[in-house]
């Protein structure tokens, strides 16, 4: 799918929380694999599977992982992702597959990395999520937690990611991922002078006083990790700003903010942004398999016969996607318009996500119990296909997340829908910067207004209708998947073109 520009012909070791396969084993006892779930996945093993000399660092996240890791040395092994996920080598097979490598976790350095640092806290603070008067509470157990979790899990990922640079040389691009991994930069930089680093951010980055809410040596911590990058990217161009703000803000560190760098000793890191996007010619292919259409010509005959209009969402039941206030507008779209009782439903396709995380647990609950008071379609499901037949016959797609790094969910349902669907957008989304010339923008906190808004994208004229979706399409094909990668790797090429006229600096 994206190849790397000329003059950037160097090993990549890319990491990732999730990976591209897990595996496990089915009631005969046999070994099965499965593809990884999420777009940041699919991304990446578009881009993996086009290099021969890369290979993917990430969390052995079942025992099967853990036994497939521990059968290698821990070393990485070859999988194949097509037609189905499998290990390469357990035919005797050699053959074109992404090299990964599964790092084991100890359980509870895993639990306190994950489910107390990773979630909910820095999830939560970057999401705008805590209300600071009650929330949250730091103590003992968060500083243990902090330690024995976070910073040393951190130290585990980066040896695995510092061995298998070193095992090529010491010359590399490495390709980190994700707010789980905010410490790993410094140390590969401090061991693999002659890599080029970088680490991509998936959600918000917020301004200076946000990160106030750790303590003094934990955020100087995240900062120095992620300054031992050469670039470290954001979706949007605001989160890029308030990286470099905080840098400035809370370390004292020269900015230029046109250039979009900050300076940390003699060298200088660049903030850039690259909005993320969709495999446009993969979803519209899903969209048209038999699956998709069996699971679509259903839902019409529930929900869209006659003049009967559907408003959809698509999300996991996190706190940040907002989806009790959805509820709530839903019901006062109804209360300030009865003529649309019966002729409108709502169709929440739910996927239960972090139930070992107390908050997560606990917000499910308020989506139940609202549920029960609103005339909506709950399904709580992970079925890839029953979403796609969903977007393709609705006709407003709801997204008012609180805060969100970008929505695919958006980006996905203008591409495929067949009625001329409205998408109805949080201005706190990234994809709003592109899609919400396009869209109806729903203002997440304030209930009545996204009613408002409901009622304006169902009484939508259908020329204007259709002109906005097929211009929100555009824009997305313009800027797929293989744009966002390409954008990267091409800047990537240039830090490494002018490191190549001088030796790396001192960290």
């Amino acid at each position: 799918m994206t190849s790397r520009p000329e003059g950037t012909q160097l090993p990549v070791v890319l990491l990732s929380h999730r990976g591209p396969v897990s595996f496990g084993r089915d009631e005969a006892g046999r070994r099965t694999a499965s593809r990884g779930a999420g777009g940041l996945v699919t991304a990446l093993t578009g881009l993996m599977s086009d290099l021969p000399d890369a290979v993917w660092v990430c969390a052995a996240s079942s025992e099967e992982d853990a036994a497939v890791a521990a059968e290698h040395d821990g070393g990485a092994v070859e999988v194949a992702l097509e037609p189905e996920p499998r290990l390469l080598d357990q035919d005797g097979e050699d053959g074109s597959g992404v090299r990964l490598r599964l790092v084991e976790v100890e359980q509870q350095a895993h639990d306190d990395f994950y489910t107390v640092i990773a979630n909910p806290l820095l999830w939560f603070l970057q999401h705008g999520m805590y209300g600071l008067a009650l929330a949250p509470v730091l103590t003992k157990r968060e500083h243990a937690a902090w330690n024995d979790g976070y910073v040393a899990v951190n130290r585990l990922f980066a040896d695995a990611v510092v061995s298998e640079v070193q095992a090529r040389g010491g010359r590399a691009l490495v390709m980190l991922h994700d707010y789980h991994f905010y410490l790993v930069a410094r140390k590969v930089r401090e061991q693999c002078p002659g890599a080029v680093v970088s680490f991509f951010l998936h959600i918000p980055w917020p301004g200076p006083d946000a990160w106030r809410v750790l303590p003094p040596a934990w955020r100087e911590a995240v900062l120095d990790g992620l300054l031992g990058n050469d670039v470290v990217a954001f979706h949007t161009e605001g989160f890029a700003r308030n990286f470099l703000l905080t840098c400035q803000e809370l370390l004292g560190l020269p900015v230029d903010l046109e250039a979009m760098t900050v300076r940390v000793g003699d060298r200088e890191v660049a903030a850039r942004h690259y909005p993320i996007s969709i495999d446009v010619e993969a979803m519209r292919a899903l969209a048209a398999s038999p699956e998709v259409t069996e699971h679509a010509g259903q839902l019409r005959a529930a929900f869209c016969g006659g003049d009967r209009q559907l408003i959809l969402r698509v999300d996991r039941t996190d706190p940040s996607k907002n989806i009790v206030r959805g509820f709530e507008a839903f019901a006062t779209l109804l209360e300030d318009h009865p003529e649309l009782v019966g002729r409108v439903s709502f169709l929440a396709l739910l996927q239960p996500s972090r139930q070992d995380v107390p908050e997560y647990a606990d917000y499910l609950a308020e989506i139940g119990a609202i549920v029960a008071r609103v005339n909506a379609a709950l399904r709580l499901v992970e079925d890839q296909a029953l979403a796609v037949a969903a977007y393709t016959v609705c006709d407003v797609l709801m997204v008012n997340a609180l805060a969100d790094g970008m929505n695919l969910v958006a980006k996905e349902a203008v591409v495929v829908n067949t009625r001329e669907s409205v998408l109805a957008l949080s201005e706190n989304t990234g994809a709003h910067q592109e899609l919400g010339p396009f869209a109806v923008t729903l203002h997440p906190f304030d209930i009545q207004q996204q009613a408002d808004a409901l009622h304006e994208a169902l009484t939508m004229g259908r020329d204007l209708r259709r002109a906005r979706r097929q211009a929100a399409a555009r824009v997305v094909e313009e800027n797929d998947i293989a744009k966002w990668l390409s954008a990267q790797l091409n800047d990537l090429g240039v830090h490494f073109a002018a490191e190549r006229v001088r030796p790396p600096g001192p960290a």
